[in-house]
Formats: structure tokens, sequence, C-alpha cells
């Protein structure tokens, strides 16, 4: 009895430590925070090249280029530190008062209400945007305006969360993100942006699940959209019920914004938040004291308030957590005392086991070392057929090339009347048969490797999406991308040179064929795992 008791009682403590299951996105991101400095020096190496750009057209009174060098620092500041952001934003506008450039000047203050809407000041934020004159601005000057003036009325009715007056700024938020989403240029990562946004708000959340995922999937984000995306993935996917999906993209989000050395973020937060929730308390209150941190560096005065609301909820949980462990482990240890005796006899049984079990381990040892040199042969095996193919792919690709080559050069010689210079029984090569010829000696040899191969990945997609072959082929050119991708060709130039296809077409394909399968964040590794004979 006293033995199911000692028992029950440490396996309690010991899982009282693993209520969330460990996921490698999380030590991802514990790794990046390592590197936290080495990220912010970067940045700042960033801002001194700049700085070192004004102290030129300082000199030369060049009020273009000041004016255009004071927002690049700007916008290295905007999402890092509020005040020297502001700081470079008033020497911008300066330099547009200068140059008597009403429309620069108006830019600069768009950037300026973001800004400010960023550290919290949300009606100092609208005042400035009240007083740009939007009809002087370019189109895509019209969709920062209306897209920073939605986020600030978005961001106060998430501060003020008083539904008396958040219904009202939301609504209004709504319709200038409609009228930003009618200026932004169609397929573009700020109209994906604006899109994603309006159906989150809306609480559209399946709308808006699909519309961040396609925009990630699809389109190459910069590290601060990347970060918007996945954070904003991660709320859906908490307000939908799915916690375990919430703390990855969380993640993600999070990692996006070390490594761009963002510290105006919501994700650490909501990361802690969802940790928390779950029961992993270690980690949910160092990431809340790094969320504070951040807002603190930033300057961003809604952040902190958000963040001090739960940041001693959670250090008292972590605190009550430490004392429960610490009670149950004097309760283990006074037990442990108590078995010491019986342990000392078990000792003795398992020595004599362990005896047993050596001689047993030797013999299986034996043995493994027979099936790891069974392997390497295998795998030795393998790397000569992969080569061969390799060798071939090349070999046969250089001789059709050579062959289209001398055509195109007899035909040229012909064109110039230059009959002497040409052999005409070279008019029979036929580039594109060779080339058929090739792609169906290529399917032959790839279907005996991996005569299932068809079959796997078919299995990779929904019924109703499935690859057909037209008859008389082996395969067609999406099985080839993947057959070429599963012999380890992964490069998409090689393979572009291969099929006659272009890369951009390549990528095409692939993007195409994961939207449309069962696997789209994994579908590589799905191919990899197709077994050959």
């Amino acid at each position: 009895m006293a033995y199911r008791i000692i028992a029950l009682l440490f396996l309690s403590f010991m899982f009282a430590s693993f209520t969330v299951k460990e996921l490698p996105v999380l030590e991802q991101l514990d790794e990046v925070l390592g590197q936290k400095e080495l990220y912010i020096k970067e940045k700042y190496a960033t801002i001194d090249a700049l700085k070192d750009e004004v102290k030129k057209y300082t000199l030369s009174q060049d009020n273009h280029n000041l004016y255009d060098t004071y927002l690049k620092l700007f916008n290295e500041y905007r999402s890092f530190k509020y005040d020297s952001a502001y700081h470079f934003l008033d020497k911008a506008k300066a330099r547009a008062l200068v140059l008597q450039d009403s429309q620069l000047l108006d830019k600069a203050k768009i950037k300026e209400g973001f800004v400010l809407m960023s550290s919290g000041l949300f009606k100092e934020a609208l005042d400035t945007l009240h007083s740009v004159d939007v009809g002087e601005l370019d189109r895509n000057s019209q969709f920062q305006y209306y897209a920073v003036k939605a986020r600030s009325y978005y961001d106060l009715a998430d501060y003020n969360k008083d539904e008396r007056f958040s219904i009202h700024y939301i609504q209004q938020g709504t319709q200038f993100l409609e009228r930003a989403l009618e200026l932004a240029e169609p397929n573009t990562n700020e109209y994906w942006a604006t899109k994603s946004l309006k159906r989150m708000k809306q609480q559209d959340w399946e709308g808006a699940e699909f519309a961040f995922k396609y925009w990630i999937n699809n389109f190459q984000l910069p590290s601060e959209y990347y970060g918007i995306a996945t954070s904003s993935l991660g709320y859906i996917y908490s307000e939908e019920g799915y916690p375990q999906k919430a703390i990855e993209y969380l993640a993600l989000a999070a990692i996006a914004d070390v490594k761009h050395a963002t510290k105006e973020t919501v994700a650490l937060r909501n990361l802690a938040n969802e940790l928390f929730k779950m029961g992993d308390l270690e980690k949910a209150n160092r990431y809340i004291g790094l969320a504070m941190e951040d807002a603190t560096f930033y300057n961003a005065r809604h952040r902190k308030i958000e963040i001090s609301k739960i940041l001693p909820i959670i250090e008292k949980a972590q605190l009550n957590k430490v004392e429960s462990q610490n009670n149950k482990l004097a309760s283990i240890v006074i037990l442990l005392t108590v078995l010491s005796v019986i342990i000392i006899v078990f000792l003795v049984i398992i020595f004599k086991q362990l005896q047993v079990r050596n001689k047993s381990r030797k013999a299986m040892a034996d043995s493994y070392a027979k099936l790891q040199e069974m392997n390497k042969s295998l795998s030795e095996s393998d790397a000569i057929k992969q080569e061969y193919i390799k060798y071939f792919i090349n070999a046969t690709s250089d001789f059709i090339n050579k062959i289209d080559h001398i055509q195109k050069s007899t035909i040229q010689k012909m064109i110039a009347k230059k009959h002497n210079e040409v052999i005409p029984n070279l008019k029979r090569y036929n580039v594109k048969e060779e080339r058929e010829q090739l792609f169906h000696q290529f399917d032959e040899i790839f279907l005996k490797l991996f005569p299932t191969f068809i079959d796997d990945f078919n299995k990779l997609f929904p019924e109703d999406q499935v690859t057909a072959v037209k008859r008389g082929d082996l395969l067609n050119t999406e099985l080839r991308i993947f057959a070429l991708y599963r012999l380890g060709i992964q490069d998409s130039s090689q393979i572009a040179q291969f099929l006659e296809l272009t890369v951009s077409t390549i990528y095409t394909y692939k993007a195409r064929i994961k939207a449309r399968s069962n696997y789209k964040e994994d579908f590589d590794e799905k191919i990899m795992e197709i077994r050959a004979i």
C-alpha cells in the first residue's frame, strides 16, 4: 500500500511540469530568445549605417534624401523604440516643411499616426490623421492612411473594452478598412493583410483562418508581415478553442518578432496567456516577463497596462505551484525513507536480474551490429541507384541540348544558303521527340525503383483531387516534378532545366499541388516517405 502511495505522489509531482505537450516550435523560440541580443545588435548596425547617410546628406544640404533617410530611420524604429521613431519622424516633417511639399508632410503624418497608435496615444493618433488632406495623396498613401486609421479605431476598441463605445469604434474601423481594401492592389501583401484583418475583426473565424493561411502559403511575407499573420492565426485558434494550434502559431509570431527586433508586439503576451491556461506556468511566467520588458523598452503604454493585468496572476499561480510541488516532494522523501530497507532488498534481486539481462543485451548487441551492417549495405545500394539516375538525367539532358544547338545551327546555315556546310541528314534529329523519349526512359527507370509511387502520391490528396495519367504516358509533369524531388533533385532550377520549364512554373506547380493535398504543411516530407522496392 505504501508503495502505491509513493508511486502516485511521485507521478503527480513529475507530470505537474508537463501539462502542455512539448512543441518543437517552443524549443525553437527559446533558442531564438537566447540570441535576442544578436538581432538587436544587427538592428543597431542598420540604424548606424542610416545615421551615417544623414551626416552625408546634411553636409550636402540634400533635403530630399534627408527626408527619405529620416523615414528609413523611422521605419527601423517604428516597432522597436517609440521615442526614437518619433524623433526621426519629426526631423522628416521638418525637411518636408523646408521643401514646402505638403504631400511629403502628409505622408509623414500618416506614419506619425501609426507610431502614436502603437504607443497607445489613440486620441493623438486620430487627431494627427484628421489633419491629413487625403484628397491630395496618391493611391498608395491613401491606402496607408485608411489602414492606419482603421487600426487606430480597432486598437482603441481593444483597449477600451466597454461595449457602449467599443462597438462604435469597431464599426468606424471597419468602414476605414473597407476603403483601404478598395485602394489596395489585388494579390499583394497589403491586400491580403487588409482582407484578413477585416474578416478577423468581423469574427468570421473560418474566413479569417483561410485568408491568413492563403496569404502565408502564396506570398513571400517580410518578417513583420509574417509576425502579424502568424500572431493573428494564433488569436483565431484561441478563439475557436484550439489551444495547441494557438500556441504553435503564437510561438512562430514571437520568433519572427525576435528576429526582426520588434518590441511593439502582442505575440509573447498572448503566448504566455495560452500557456498559462494550459498549465505550463514556468514558460508562461518567463514569457510574460519578457513581454513586459519589450513593452517597457518600446514605451507602449497600452501594452504595459494589458500585461500588468495578467502578470501578477501568472506569478502567483507559479508560486502556488512551486509550493505545492515542495509539499509533494516532502511527502515523497518521508515515504522513501520508510521504504529504503525494502528498496535494498529489491536491489539485490534486481542485481541478479541484471546479470541475466546483460547476457541477453550482449546477444542483442551482436544482432544489432549485423543489422547495422545490412542497413549500411542497403544504403549504399540505394545511393548507387540515385547516382546512376542523376548521371543518366544529366548526360541525356546535355545530349539533347547539343542536338538542339546543332539543329538550330544547321537551319541557320540553310537559310544563309551555305549548303556545302550542311549535312542534310542532321535534320532527322527531332529535339521534341528526343526529349519525350528521355522522359519516357526516365519514367520507366523511376517506376521500376518506385512501382507504387503513383498510388502513394494520390493517397496524399482527397479522392476528387487525385492525379490522372493520360493513356500511353507513364507519368505526367506534376508527377515528374515530385519524382525528381523524391530522387533528391530538389533544386527548382535543376528541375526546370530538365523538364524544359521556367523556375516560376515549377514553383506554381508545387504551390498548386500542395494546396490540393491533405498535407499542406508537410507535403514534401510525405513525398520523401514513399519507399522504393
